[in-house]
């Protein structure tokens, strides 16, 4: 017994230092700004504040909303963590390393389309970091271990398993400028090693200590399932920050949803495959005015059937073919109107 486990007690010990929580804290003033009008009464005030639990409050005005996890990529003080973890710009964010050192945290940058942001610190002396490893030929069975700031509470807790799944997509509640939003996340790693709420942000390692995803997710209600992002979007999105000091990921424009026989009936489609061309939300675009799309000729109620001569389908959608590509590819979309069948080419742009 004690074998078998000493190649995954090797990768705690290479990567638990590196492995970081991630405190998040807002000002009382900002939080009171932002209470809807008709929910303020309801709320517990104060000598005209709102009133906060002692645990929530550190006595200088500033309040704990939240935390997460992340991990050191670089002795410069490099993180990365989920974007899900910093996406309040007004908030602060504080890192606590593995030996209990605080540092105020910057946010560098936020992928516009994956679960990934990145941070920095500053520390006078080298950190230790996460070797990074790849997610290309991951396999079914490979063991893998988790390691996180479980429920917020619980720092450096470890799990570990197998990779269950590859290629997974889900839909994740996630906020767009403070506002609800279901986003799609594609070409996920499944892992039946336990992720809970706070471990996002932490590495999946394999055993020689390397991260091939960070933890993004779990399924409530349903047992040893999370995900995590590929480790393959992290190391693009670090190459993209130093080469441009920012990520820059392409925009085609244009909102859709893949056809199956019961939307081609609910929408009257020419075709029960392919991506529909249609803004799925009250008064969502489905073509972004001036896009790539926009100028390729797209209209709403369009199916795009192919791209670059693939075949589009729920387990190659648009979504997929933008995460392979680049800013300034050329993207040649073969589109159905009506009964006509032609070809659009578009440029894609940089996403903001």
């Amino acid at each position: 017994m004690t074998q078998s486990r000493s190649p995954i007690k090797s990768a705690i010990k290479k990567v638990m230092p590196a492995v970081v929580s991630i405190a998040i804290t807002k000002s009382l003033q900002s939080i009171e700004k932002e209470i809807p009008a008709d929910l303020a009464p309801l709320l517990p005030f104060q000598d005209g504040h709102l009133k906060i639990p002692d645990e929530m409050a550190d006595g200088k005005g500033m309040v704990k909303i939240g935390g997460g996890s992340g991990f050191l990529v670089d002795a410069s003080g490099v993180i990365v963590t989920n974007k899900h973890v910093v996406t309040d710009p007004q908030a602060e964010y504080t890192v606590i390393l593995n030996g209990g050192e605080r540092f105020h945290a910057e946010v560098l940058a936020r992928d516009p389309m994956d679960d990934v942001a990145i941070l920095k610190i500053e520390s006078k002396k080298k950190l230790p970091f996460v070797k990074l490893g790849t997610s290309d030929g991951l396999e079914l069975g490979e063991s893998v271990v988790a390691i996180g700031n479980a429920l917020g509470i619980f720092r450096n807790t470890v799990s570990s398993g197998i990779i269950s799944g590859l290629s997974r997509s889900i839909r994740a509640a996630t906020e767009v400028e403070k506002q609800p939003a279901i986003q799609e996340l594609r070409g996920l790693i499944q892992t039946d090693a336990a992720i809970n709420p706070g471990n996002s942000g932490g590495p999946l390692v394999n055993l020689k200590g390397e991260a091939i995803g960070i933890n993004a997710a779990i399924v409530f209600g349903a047992q040893n399932l999370g995900f995590a992002i590929p480790i393959n979007a992290v190391k693009r999105d670090l190459a993209d920050l130093k080469k441009y000091g920012r990520i820059r990921r392409p925009l085609l424009g244009l909102r859709y949803m893949m056809l199956d026989e019961h939307l081609r009936e609910k929408f009257g489609a020419a075709r029960s495959v392919g991506a529909f061309i249609i803004g799925q939300m009250p008064h969502a675009q489905a073509i972004i005015p001036g896009s790539p799309a926009d100028k390729a000729g797209i209209k709403e109620r369009d199916i795009i059937i192919a791209i670059n001569g693939q075949k589009l389908t729920e387990d190659k959608t648009i979504q997929d073919f933008l995460e392979e590509a680049e800013v300034g590819n050329n993207l040649e979309m073969t589109v159905v109107r009506g009964e006509k069948e032609f070809r659009a080419n578009a440029m894609l742009t940089e996403r903001k």
